[in-house]
């Protein structure tokens, strides 16, 4: 009986939301009465008096009147927040406590301790924002928002409107409600002492005291992973101070940070990234001019127009997260009367893409003979990204037939258009690319010539890179005697190795009791794995392991013994940048003919022994067939020439790209 009368609670209070939105879009085509204020106090159902409480209280004092519009503003977009709560949530949440105190323990092993810790998390509740928030709570959060704004020397240069969407909001996204500005406040605000002193400096730019700060933090030791024991949002103001997670967890901590001490910031994201599966967040704020500032990671502020991201190639759309919801654009796709794609449902954000757009398209035109025949009903097209073989939508234009454009999008994407009917993408285009030099796009639209290809990854091994750079340099040797002291080159690694395993010829012909691979300077002797071979053998040389102990992990997981252990997914990372090294003690001369190494990675390479699908995309994405792998290579044949491909392995691992086929070569989007 609970249960159903929890179902029936939910689905008014969906209703209620809908509601909202109707009345709202009323407003714009008739004369209406009733205001955005009350459809949000009519949806409070019985915690109205509880805001009417705190619109009563500013409206007393004429002093307090930016107060009342201010405390209108966050009422008026209450009804569009929710957030998760229950005792095992926030037990799950030590998480990112235990990862600041991890000592050499990897974030996964992390979240297992939780899970076992903690037992299996079970669905949380939700609640809103509107029926839940009380007098106290807000009145709190607006009075130390407008006291941080008032009594800080950069204050005067913030307009109420900024004030309102990048410092005032209580809240991110949809973290648990908290008392956190006076918790900031009286933690941090101390580090800006100096400055509010300084006759030099100028302490009435927010981009000075937001420097300043971030020069000053106690703690500047952040560590970074996507992995977590469960899907949770934003995790809220407590917890993000370990500054260890996601982007998203970094992000935030800065947001709380900065908005506790008066510092308007905002959070500027990527849906889906252009060359990678993920999205990103990172934190945006202003100088007193105006001018927009980004600082990633926790980084250094820098000027958009200066950061990497804003010349780099890749993500086609750039959006700006807000407290207020976006009602123009919600009104724009309403009066279609279609499902929306659930990233427009309730819009809080606003499209930023030409701020970070040094290459793109003002206008990108979908031609009519680039379109597929097929008729649609849907009158809303959007624009999609790929995050592995899925597609997401990242914009969204009128469709009509004779008409499809988009405006602002960046270059360097493979991207596709589609309508959304039915819960279902149906595609309007083949997939095209969105080159950054000659600024046309490129359809990947298969014909009837074929070719054969030799595939050795299943993602971008330019995510390896900072892996596969550390072993140029490297030196293969051979000696007799256990001190190295009469050491003779084998082979000098001179180039970064393209497939998992590399194999060269021994440049002596001499026999040697001792072997090793000695990593360049600044490698930290990462490898994954060396065999030496006789010549004509199939079998590497084996011996006594040696080598110089340590790794920089301090955990024992990536020890000189991992070398010639035959797994290509474990590696030596030694605990000093240079000196480190593996070898053997083979216990007699041999004479060394090839050597076959592989490179400290992330397993993404063609792995001996696990199965693989190909995938070319034809409308829809077709197989080319299944093959088990039996070298570090796969041979498909017969795979029609221009198309996107995409390659899934059955047995391990989740990461996964697309990519095309040139020249020999897999070309990563």
């Amino acid at each position: 009986m609970i249960k159903h009368l929890r179902y029936i609670q939910l689905i008014v209070l969906v209703l209620l939301v809908w509601l909202g939105w109707q009345m709202i879009d009323r407003i714009a085509f008739r004369e209406e009465t009733i205001t955005p204020l009350e459809v949000a106090l009519q949806s409070a159902d019985n915690n109205r008096k509880e805001l009417e409480k705190v619109l009563c209280h500013y409206q007393k004092n004429p002093a307090d009147s930016l107060k009342y519009k201010a405390a209108c503003f966050l009422i008026e977009n209450m009804p569009f927040y929710t957030y998760s709560y229950g005792e095992q949530l926030e037990n799950y949440k030590s998480y990112y406590a235990w990862l600041k105190v991890r000592k050499g323990k990897t974030a996964q092993q992390v979240a297992d301790s939780v899970k076992k810790v903690f037992g299996p998390m079970k669905e949380p509740q939700k609640k809103r924002d509107i029926m839940e928030i009380d007098s106290a709570y807000l009145c709190h959060n607006i009075d130390w928002a407008f006291k941080v704004w008032q009594e800080q020397p950069w204050g005067k240069n913030i307009s109420f409107e900024i004030f309102c969407e990048y410092l005032l909001p209580y809240r991110i996204g949809d973290e648990p409600l908290a008392y956190w500005r006076e918790t900031y406040y009286k933690k941090y605000n101390s580090l800006l002492d100096s400055l509010r002193m300084s006759d030099t400096l100028d302490k009435e730019d927010p981009l000075v005291a937001a420097r300043y700060l971030m020069a000053r933090l106690p703690d500047k030791k952040t560590f970074f992973t996507s992995i977590a024991p469960f899907s949770f949002g934003h995790i809220g103001p407590e917890f993000v101070q370990y500054q260890s997670g996601s982007c998203r967890e970094l992000t935030d901590f800065a947001v709380y940070l900065f908005r506790a001490l008066g510092i308007p910031s905002a959070i500027d994201y990527l849906p889906v990234r252009g060359d990678g599966n993920a999205g990103h967040f990172w934190v945006m704020l202003w100088d007193k001019n105006g001018e927009g500032y980004i600082s990633d990671f926790m980084k250094n502020l820098i000027r958009v127009r200066k950061c990497s991201l804003y010349q780099k190639e890749g993500a086609a759309k750039i959006y700006r997260n807000t407290f207020s919801a976006n009602r123009d654009l919600h009104k724009q796709m309403a009066q279609y009367g279609e499902e929306v794609y659930s990233f427009w449902r309730i819009p809080k954000f606003e499209d930023v893409t030409s701020d970070y757009a040094y290459s793109y398209q003002k206008e990108l035109v979908i031609p009519l003979e680039k379109q597929y025949k097929d008729e649609r009903s849907g009158r809303i097209a959007y624009l999609c990204a790929s995050n592995r073989d899925r597609w997401i939508p990242i914009d969204w234009t009128v469709y009509d037939a004779s008409r499809l454009a988009f405006r602002y999008v960046r270059n360097g994407s493979v991207m596709r258009v589609a309508t959304y009917e039915d819960g279902t993408l149906c595609f309007l285009t083949d997939p095209f690319y969105l080159d950054k030099e000659t600024n046309f796009p490129h359809y990947y639209s298969i014909g009837k010539k074929t070719q054969d290809m030799v595939l050795y990854a299943k993602f971008n091994l330019k995510e390896e890179n900072s892996f596969r750079n550390r072993m140029i340099g490297g030196i293969f040797t051979g000696s007799n005697r256990s001190d190295f002291s009469d050491e003779d080159t084998l082979f000098i690694i001179q180039g970064i190795p393209n497939r998992l395993n590399t194999t060269v010829k021994s440049w002596s012909d001499k026999g040697y009791r001792y072997l090793r691979y000695f990593g360049p300077p600044k490698g930290a002797c990462n490898v994954a794995e060396v065999a030496f071979y006789e010549k004509d053998d199939t079998v590497a040389l084996s011996g006594k392991i040696i080598g110089t102990p340590g790794c920089y992990q301090h955990d024992g997981t990536h020890e000189y013994t991992n070398v010639f252990d035959g797994k290509t997914w474990t590696s030596f990372d030694y605990s000093k940048p240079t000196g480190g090294w593996a070898g053997l003690d083979l216990g007699r001369e041999v004479k060394v003919d090839r050597i076959v190494y592989t490179p400290r990675n992330r397993d993404n390479y063609v792995r001996p022994g696990d199965v693989y699908e190909l995938f070319y995309c034809d409308k829809d994405w077709k197989s080319a067939g299944k093959i088990k792998a039996t070298a570090d290579s796969l041979v498909f044949r017969d795979i029609p020439e221009n198309a996107l491909l995409f390659l899934r392995n059955h047995t391990r691992g989740k990461d996964e790209r697309i990519f095309i086929y040139e020249n020999g070569s897999q070309l990563w989007k």
